[in-house]
């Protein structure tokens, strides 16, 4: 997957407004791209991550679009640094998404594509309840060992078809995910990745991951596009 063809794909720094901050961001859009996925990471875990960075790839040269950005400023993330509570408010993060989804559907470049989140850790909570307050734009989601269950009450209100990738050996997070999985409503999907832990760093544990992320994207963006 990390060929010399998803290497060569150049990507550009954006500036987004979010109400009263601008978010900073890369974003990247391949020749004859069907559709973007928006990245979505609360803290920790961010635009220069690299396994975010790596499916990102991955999703390039599926000729997915995609933005990779962080939610929270420089200033907000040395303070969740300390205080791990910007990471956990999922309205504010929602809101955010919002905010850099309706970019998106102005930016010139993107403004005709289908949308979708990959969300990671509270990023995915984001992701969800961002989605349920953008139906139409928002075509499929997906969370990276994600914590679904934290999005609430969003849960029910969610449309986009929205696959849950989990490890097997991440069994708390895995308990949290079926017990999400059971609140939505849309179409979709738990998968579960077989003898890996959280962060997916065995041997071809995030191989995985990025192949079932973008067999979904494709499935129901690039169709739709």
């Amino acid at each position: 997957m990390n060929s010399p063809a998803a290497q060569m794909i150049e990507g550009q720094l954006v500036s987004v407004p979010a109400g009263s901050v601008t978010l900073n961001g890369n974003l990247t859009i391949p020749e004859d791209a069907g559709a973007v996925v928006l990245f979505a990471h609360g803290s920790g875990s961010g635009r220069h991550s690299p396994r975010n960075r790596y499916v990102a790839r991955v999703l390039n040269e599926a000729k997915l679009a995609t933005l990779l950005i962080d939610l929270l400023t420089v200033h907000e993330d040395v303070v969740d640094a300390r205080t791990a509570h910007l990471r956990f408010d999922i309205d504010l993060l929602a809101e955010r998404l919002v905010d850099v989804t309706d970019w998106l559907i102005q930016f010139p470049d993107t403004k005709n594509f289908p949308i979708g989140y990959f969300g990671g850790s509270t990023g995915a909570a984001a992701a969800l309840a961002a989605a349920a307050l953008r139906p139409d734009p928002v075509g499929a989601v997906v969370s990276r060992g994600g914590r679904p269950d934290l999005a609430g009450a969003a849960l029910t209100r969610v449309r986009a078809p929205t696959l849950l990738i989990v490890g097997e050996d991440d069994k708390q997070v895995l308990e949290l995910n079926r017990a999400a999985l059971a609140q939505l409503r849309c179409e979709k999907q738990l998968a579960i990745v077989r003898a890996a832990a959280h962060l997916f760093e065995e041997p071809g544990a995030l191989d995985e991951v990025a192949r079932l992320a973008c067999d979904w994207f494709k499935r129901y963006l690039i169709v739709a596009a």
